[in-house]
């Protein structure tokens, strides 16, 4: 029997296995200060099954690299946080921390899935996803159980089913508009609490910066994610709807060495990049034209920020190259 693990990786499956490698050892660098820092004993199990997760994974694709002789790539190392920094952040913040990370995980390898096909990537793909949702599991529940869980809103359910009578469901830019549907609910709720997160993580990130550009960058971030947050909060609070909670206090006043700027400028820009997609699907699942032109015209914007990371990070030399196919105009010039 042909032995399947010995055809070639696709590019779909090289992009999935590569990000991934980057991705852990970045939980290494995060997970491991984190643990350095625990102070509640019920968080501490959480942060290291995360760890432990991210080792495993680790090993498992530089099997593969090696198998492919592909060359393992540079990631992130030891060099780049400081385990016995002051403590940064809140342990409810971490939890949460690792609950949208757990998220982001889930979204990757459900769309790796989607793409790859030999038979040992799938399996490790499958390994990932199921860890994640573990990962998810084991916050939700954590959380749940410390009263610190914020739930979407709650919203009055339906006598019968109904269809669309006209073209005012879509909505217009002026006058009067129809209440918000359960899908765009959803949707506004979650962009503002990635926000949210999103704003307390690079506050603390610029408060340990220490390059001047990459503080900037983060500020300029912070404020971005504000006028974000405040544009979704609207939408909630007309329909008397709450919004995410802030995690701006669960950030401690250190200003020590904790990550390097490089591993800081990544993170950023992978959450930028996962925003963006959240205000796709968002964009497209909103009927209501006001709404969706919201979308639209938001994401121009982090976009345009996100390039000026990227800027950022091929001056100081931090971005590392993905995979790519070869360039047949320089090998015929060659």
């Amino acid at each position: 029997m042909e032995d399947k693990t010995k055809i070639r990786l696709t590019a779909a499956e090289i992009s999935g296995v590569w990000s991934q490698y980057i991705n852990d050892t970045l939980s290494v660098c995060v997970n491991t200060y984190f643990l350095k820092n625990i102070e509640d004993e019920e968080v501490r199990p959480v942060v290291e099954f995360a760890l432990k997760t991210a080792k495993e994974n680790i090993t498992i694709m530089k099997e593969i690299f090696l198998k492919e002789q592909f060359p393992i790539p540079v990631g992130f190392t030891k060099e780049d946080f400081n385990p016995n920094a002051p403590k940064l952040f809140s342990d409810t913040f971490i939890l949460m921390y690792l609950r949208q990370m757990s998220i982001l995980a889930m979204a990757a390898n459900s769309a790796a899935l989607g793409l790859v096909t030999r038979p040992d990537i799938v399996s490790f793909h499958k390994r990932v996803l199921q860890r994640a949702v573990q990962l998810q599991d084991l916050t939700r529940e954590l959380m749940l159980k410390q009263g610190t869980y914020i739930k979407p809103p709650y919203i009055t359910t339906c006598d019968e089913a109904e269809f669309v009578q006209t073209e005012k469901f879509l909505g217009g830019f002026f006058g009067s508009k129809r209440a918000l549907t359960s899908i765009e609910i959803t949707h506004l709720f979650l962009n503002s609490r990635t926000n949210s997160i999103g704003k307390a993580l690079i506050t603390a990130f610029a408060q340990v910066a220490q390059k001047k550009d990459v503080k900037q960058f983060l500020i300029k971030g912070k404020e971005i994610a504000q006028k974000h947050m405040n544009t979704f909060e609207h939408y909630l609070e007309k329909e008397d709807l709450p919004a995410p909670m802030g995690w701006d206090s669960s950030i401690s006043d250190c200003t020590s060495f904790v990550f390097s700027d490089k591993l800081m400028m990544f993170h950023i820009s992978a959450m930028i990049t996962a925003g963006i997609g959240n205000y796709g699907m968002a964009m497209a699942a909103s009927p209501r034209k006001d709404i969706a032109l919201k979308y639209a015209s938001l994401i121009p914007e982090i976009a345009a920020y996100a390039g000026d990371g990227a800027k950022i990070m091929i001056k100081h030399g931090w971005m590392e190259e993905p995979p790519q196919t070869d360039d047949r105009n320089q090998l015929i010039k060659k």
